[in-house]
């Protein structure tokens, strides 16, 4: 039954022995996402209270997809293009993942990706200079320069240009905020580190 909270259901983490991460959880059939291997999904199914949040954040330019190059029509943006979203038998590769993985395969790579992005998230609030711009959500950390926009967007471009790491960003409450997400198939607690080790060599 939905109450008057927005409810958005992430299934990846319904993988893991309930523990309070999402106490507003309603109802869910499955929805497998990066975290399990699965780039497009195909299997989702879930109830909202209020659909616009949903939406706006789902729309095909959120925030966080917006940059320079797509901008300036340097770059092809091939989700716009649909053919690949509308291809079908995708759920072959998803059961080539629960077969490769299995359930506590799954449940070991999501919980290595939530524990590097919490570790991630007291390295920015240990930094002087950084600050949380939104409580730590399973494997996605927002954060910002404590200077303000100017000084996140100098952060972002100079974490981008080193060719290590690839951060996006997207705007809350205003302010520009910077994403890091942790869900690559080979993305490990290591490259997570990496991320902090450049803002310190970036901001000193």
């Amino acid at each position: 039954r939905l109450g008057k909270k927005t409810v958005v259901v992430l299934g990846n983490a319904n993988l893991q022995p309930s523990d309070g991460l999402l106490p507003n959880l309603v109802w869910n059939s499955g929805f497998p996402g990066k975290s399990m291997g699965r780039q497009f999904d195909d299997c989702t199914a879930f109830y909202v209270a209020d659909s616009k949040p949903l939406v706006d954040s789902l729309s095909i330019v959120p925030e966080y997809l917006r940059n320079p190059a797509s901008e300036a029509g340097e770059v092809i943006d091939y989700r716009d293009w649909q053919v690949p979203l509308g291809r079908r038998f995708r759920s072959l590769k998803l059961w080539f993942v629960l077969r490769s993985y299995g359930a506590e395969g799954l449940r070991s790579h999501i919980r290595h990706h939530v524990e590097a992005a919490e570790s991630f998230a007291k390295r920015v609030e240990g930094h002087p200079k950084l600050a949380l711009a939104a409580p730590v959500s399973l494997s996605l950390v927002c954060f910002s320069h404590v200077d303000g926009d100017d000084a996140t967007k100098s952060l972002q471009e100079a974490l981008n240009s080193t060719g290590e790491v690839l951060l996006t960003h997207t705007v809350l409450d205003g302010k520009h905020v910077l994403r890091l997400a942790v869900g690559g198939t080979w993305t490990t607690s290591t490259h997570v580190e990496r991320v902090s080790d450049l803002i310190e060599e970036i901001l000193g």
